[in-house]
């Protein structure tokens, strides 16, 4: 993700050199080819060029590439290659909308605007091209997109939302409306600096730069984390949040990242424990009750990524590997099957021939970067869905077709290209590609 501006380099950590001594791939020897979006590099390297490539569902204009048909493979945004100055650095899936991120801080939304998740106004429902979304007081760093809302986060650590508000899910306290269709700055965080943000379908969890924690929203099956209030016939109950809350189980923990699903929630810490909180019946994770508290997955240490999908969860850690784990819905969690799966199980494939650094989680498909490529798998867009006027909604796997496939398959986006960056939405998805001249 892109990062905030540089700082005087330090000495590696003890831990940084551990980590670096157990590291046992080699780096890939880079592959380019050229194209038009140049990147600024340091003096002596070659210049390199970027482009957002997106596929799957084009209803209402979500892949941004002026037309509302779906893509079965991945198709270069022709919006940014004529805006070469400033390149994408990345993007955000959301539920029927994409944002992007440039490198010098802007933001850009296409798609539905039903409930205004665009910020752009109220007089467009959707757009088939990317539109500049304005109301920040410094430059972006961080974007995120859920089902209908959307944020940025700045360079001085404030926290922009807007969309669907339904639940509280803007954090703007009772009084802001059930759609808010331009940014606004969530004053409630104003005294602490906004490090990164999640959105899930009807939540939000956010983690400062101190590390800690906070969450609001929809608070059903415990995603949240707050814990069940009862009432008084003693029924545990769960109620919505309206201003951001710390997650006082994760108190004096620091937290270093934050995911959000459908009905659950991850993060994880500086030391890479990853914590889970929400849904836990069979669909998601086997079994009949929900964990309304932050509780620690065992299986797993020194977490680097985590990723919440629609009833499944993704971790990959600092030595490349890739666990997952939940519901198996269309083979969403690679592992050769379509059964339901308790406990985190590590994703071993022989096409990985380097270690997986990056990971996203649509509703029932899933996307890694392994070394220079993107591989895909899970839902295609077959089974339960449309066809209208010969087009099919499915496609967000990128290979050409709209089947299942329930192991992963490596994405085909032209020879010699480097991806840096992917997102999976509901049945889309986008990456960031680099080329050299």
């Amino acid at each position: 993700m892109p990062q905030g501006d540089a700082t005087t380099p330090r000495a590696p950590t003890q831990k940084a050199m551990w980590r670096a001594r157990r590291w046992p791939w080699p780096r890939p020897r880079p592959r380019w080819v050229s194209s038009d979006t140049v990147v600024a590099t340091n003096s002596g390297e070659p210049a390199r060029r970027q482009v957002a490539a997106l596929w799957g569902n084009g209803d209402y204009g979500r892949l941004g590439l002026g037309a509302l048909e779906s893509r079965w493979s991945p198709t270069v945004c022709p919006f940014f290659v004529g805006r070469p100055g400033d390149p994408p650095a990345s993007l955000a899936c959301g539920g029927a909308h994409t944002l992007f991120l440039t490198h010098s801080g802007r933001v850009f939304a296409t798609g539905l605007n039903d409930f205004g998740q665009l910020g752009i106004g109220s007089s467009m429902t959707h757009s088939l091209d990317p539109i500049e979304v304005s109301g920040f007081h410094d430059r972006v760093v961080e974007i995120s997109a859920g089902n209908h809302h959307s944020c940025a986060v700045t360079a001085d650590g404030e926290l922009f939302i807007w969309g669907k508000n339904s639940s509280g899910q803007l954090g703007l306290g009772k009084s802001a409306g059930k759609i808010v269709s331009t940014p606004r700055k969530v004053d409630y965080l104003a005294d602490v600096r906004v490090k990164m943000v999640a959105l899930g379908s009807d939540h939000s969890i956010a983690v400062t730069e101190e590390g800690e924690a906070l969450s609001w929203g929809a608070a059903g099956a415990g995603r949240l984390g707050h814990g069940h209030k009862s009432s008084i016939l003693g029924f545990a109950m769960a109620s919505n949040e309206y201003t951001p809350r710390l997650i006082k189980n994760l108190d004096g923990i620091k937290i270093k990242r934050v995911a959000a699903g459908m009905l659950h929630s991850a993060c994880s810490d500086e030391k890479g424990t990853v914590f889970i909180f929400g849904q836990k019946t069979e669909k998601v994770f086997g079994r009949s009750n929900d964990v309304p508290r932050p509780s620690v997955v065992e299986e797993i240490k020194f977490s680097e990524e985590v990723a919440c999908g629609g009833y499944h969860t993704c971790v990959v850690t600092d030595r490349g590997d890739l666990y997952s784990w939940g519901s198996n819905e269309n083979g969403c969690l690679g592992l050769g099957g379509t059964g339901i799966v308790r406990s985190p199980e590590v994703l071993r494939s022989s096409l990985f021939k380097l270690p997986v650094s990056k990971v996203s989680c649509g509703w029932k498909h899933t996307a890694v970067i392994s070394g220079e490529d993107i591989y895909t798998w899970g839902w295609g867009g077959a089974n339960g869905t449309f066809f209208e006027e010969g087009h099919s909604s499915g496609g967000q796997l990128g290979h050409g077709n709209d089947v299942d496939y329930f192991e992963p398959m490596m994405v085909k986006f032209g020879k010699n290209a480097r991806a840096v960056h992917v997102s999976c939405g509901f049945n889309h998805t986008g990456a960031i590609l680099e080329y050299k001249n």
